[in-house]
């Protein structure tokens, strides 16, 4: 290549070179010149509106986040379906055998990892302990002991052999109430029950308990019982667990525990009045145990919950558990 040749391209190539640079330069505006004192205030109050905007439109859009995403409480969960709940789980310390008593021990752990050992007292007692089959036709309220370090036990029986559900129902010192459920298994030779027909009339020994009310999901369900004895009204039952009896409610299928709320009464019967609050149709088992003649009795029902009218009055249900 001759000596004009080269030049040429070498201008060339510096022309390249300068078009490029004077490109980005005018990409990103001049270096080397510094902007007036005036624009220094115009651009730091032109960032802290952009801040203010973005900031309004990030609030705005965590706004519409939260209004759209679905929130369930914890309280719409029946109890009785975790065997962990808000940090307290449920631990059985001890197996089964069918038909033969045994010592029965478990710990409720808290948030710490650490057995429980303060509780409030609910009902006459700092926890309740409920044992069902997993059919539903054995049923076992008993109230263990506990020790020092939150060891509890209670002597207990499964009469058959099968899966069964055991319920703690307590509330912590300074906490809320809540019901832990785990699995138990008696061995042996297991054939599962059909659940009891629905019924408003229940038979244990002399005494005849009738049911009248209906439950309704989605509301305080009034349930009045009343207790007979040899057709006779009875009317001087026993205080038992602080009420003159004590009513558990149990969805037939996941075996959720229901809350029931007493009614308090100065009579002592012969009818004994709770709210139910039952949280869908299907079947329920109603477990009624009632004190007379210094002897506990369990009467048991079968009941049905159906849609009722929507825009009926709900009756008022007393507070607590």
């Amino acid at each position: 290549m001759n000596t004009a040749a080269k030049l040429g391209s070498y201008a060339l190539g510096l022309a390249v070179v300068f078009g490029g640079a004077l490109g980005v330069g005018r990409a990103v505006g001049p270096v080397a010149q510094k902007p007036p004192k005036e624009s220094h205030a115009a651009m730091a109050e032109s960032q802290e509106s952009q801040e203010s905007q973005e900031n309004q439109k990030s609030h705005e859009s965590q706004e519409r986040q939260e209004h759209d995403t679905p929130k369930q409480a914890s309280s719409d969960t029946p109890g009785g379906l975790q065997v962990s709940e808000n940090g307290y789980t449920l631990n059985p310390l001890t197996p089964i055998e069918t038909g033969k008593a045994t010592d029965f021990r478990f710990t409720v752990t808290g948030p710490n990892g650490r057995p429980v050992t303060d509780y409030q007292v609910e009902h006459d007692k700092k926890l309740h302990f409920i044992v069902v089959s997993r059919d539903l036709t054995t049923f076992l309220h008993v109230h263990p002991e506990m020790t020092p370090d939150g060891i509890w036990s209670v002597g207990l029986t499964l009469p058959e052999a099968g899966a069964y559900r055991a319920f703690a129902d307590f509330a912590p010192t300074g906490g809320e109430k809540l019901t832990l459920g785990a699995d138990l298994q008696a061995a042996g030779d297991y054939r599962p029950k059909p659940l009891p027909e629905s019924s408003r009339s229940s038979k244990v020994g002399d005494y005849t308990v009738s049911l009248d009310g209906d439950l309704v999901p989605g509301r305080a369900s009034k349930l009045t019982l009343t207790v007979s004895k040899d057709g006779e009204p009875v009317t001087d039952l026993q205080p038992y667990l602080g009420a003159y009896g004590h009513l558990v409610a149990l969805r037939a299928g996941d075996l959720a525990y229901l809350h029931v709320h007493p009614e308090q009464s100065e009579k002592a019967g012969p009818r004994i009045t709770f709210y139910a609050e039952v949280p869908s149709v299907g079947d329920y088992r109603l477990f009624l145990d009632f004190k007379h003649g210094d002897e506990v009795r369990t009467a048991d029902f079968t009941v049905r919950a159906t849609q009722g009218d929507a825009d009926a009055a709900e009756p008022s249900a007393p507070h607590g558990h």
